[in-house]
């Protein structure tokens, strides 16, 4: 009777807030057979790659619906976000704008310099979806990051054209990784316990890939409100410090916040990531990921990427077949989506 008061208290909240329908929810949840049986756990996957309207959905999809929801209720007409020219969330931004009548702004780094002859997998998407694209290219002597700081500066000059003109812009960080996109998943992990109470079952651990962190602090917030014990294992995609763990922290407590929730999330004690996947590099492939893939794709026919879904599948399989995860465990894998990577540059898809 408390999960359920608990379930029907977060679900009230979230229909408070303003949002648009981009996706076909709850999306699909079901068993990895061959695997369960190759590995002796109980493995499901939760299909977030199934969330868009277009074939390319993906994770943010959640995100976008509240995020572009508070866009509207703004009266924005422009929308701008960030990221890599293969950003899964730029590509789904620029989709969900175009679903919804706003106007796609995307400044994307490219971390991978782009060959325009050859434009392939999401930076091609973004270009049907006719996003207003800007290419960033890391210059000569700077870091990703110093980039990345750089194509804010440089969106934050367009929006003030666009705003001198009359025309209300919206920001979305990268990734979707703001308060408001983390309450949308609250809501998955809301939605992840309701499938698994009709399975009758309970999910021992939740692994997932984490980038920005706004997936991590929703879900995390989610267990939180629920008092669920399900253990989140977030395998990092890229290189993190402590001061991500408090990054995340915050957005959880923010989301938390903004449902009007007192209970909080202390990033050192409720935030279980990994380092041990990622290298040697955001956007690199690695050996252990491209076994993961195949092996995924050989016994379940199913399809991630090298750049997230990929790394976390590895860490996944590495934590069964180390006893980190017991046998016998039920263990839910979070797809987030991002297998159009396998189209991209070859220097990104390493198989």
């Amino acid at each position: 009777m408390k999960n359920e008061v608990k379930e029907i208290e977060l679900a009230e909240k979230l229909a408070a807030l303003p949002k648009v329908s981009l996706g076909f929810f709850p999306t699909p949840l079901h068993k990895l057979e061959n695997i369960s049986k190759d590995l002796g756990v109980n493995l499901y996957i939760k299909r977030d790659d199934f969330s868009g309207r277009n074939l390319f959905g993906g994770n943010k999809i959640r995100k976008l619906e509240y995020l572009l929801g508070d866009a509207k209720k703004q009266g924005c007409e422009y929308v701008f976000t960030y990221g890599a020219t293969q950003s899964n969330h730029a590509m789904q931004t620029a989709a969900a704008c175009r679903t919804v009548g706003l106007k796609p702004v995307l400044y994307l780094v490219a971390i991978v310099p782009v060959d325009e002859n050859d434009i392939r997998s999401n930076l091609l998407l973004d270009q049907i979806f006719d996003a207003e694209i800007h290419i960033v290219s890391v210059q000569e002597g700077e870091t990703e990051e110093q980039a990345e700081e750089r194509s804010f500066v440089m969106a934050a000059e367009r929006q003030k054209e666009l705003e001198a003109e009359g025309h209300k812009c919206y920001n979305v960080p990268m990734g979707g990784a703001s308060y408001v996109g983390s309450t949308a998943f609250m809501g998955g992990y809301l939605e992840l316990t309701k499938q698994m109470e009709s399975f009758n079952l309970h999910a021992d651990y939740l692994f997932h890939a984490t980038g920005t962190g706004g997936t991590l602090a929703g879900l995390v917030a989610g267990k939180k409100a629920m008092e669920s014990d399900t253990e989140i294992v977030s395998v990092n995609v890229s290189a993190k410090d402590d001061s991500y763990l408090i990054h995340v922290a915050d957005l959880a407590n923010e989301a938390l916040d903004h449902l009007g929730l007192d209970t909080r999330i202390d990033g050192f004690k409720d935030l279980h990531t990994d380092l041990n996947y990622y290298a040697p590099g955001y956007e690199i492939p690695n050996e252990r990921a491209k076994i993961a893939i195949k092996y995924l794709a050989s016994m379940e026919g199913l399809l991630v990427d090298p750049v997230y879904t990929g790394k976390a599948f590895a860490g996944l399989l590495d934590y069964i077949r180390t006893g980190k995860v017991k046998q016998g465990s039920t263990v839910v894998f979070w797809h987030t989506g991002g297998a159009t990577a396998l189209f991209a540059e070859k220097s990104i898809v390493g198989l």
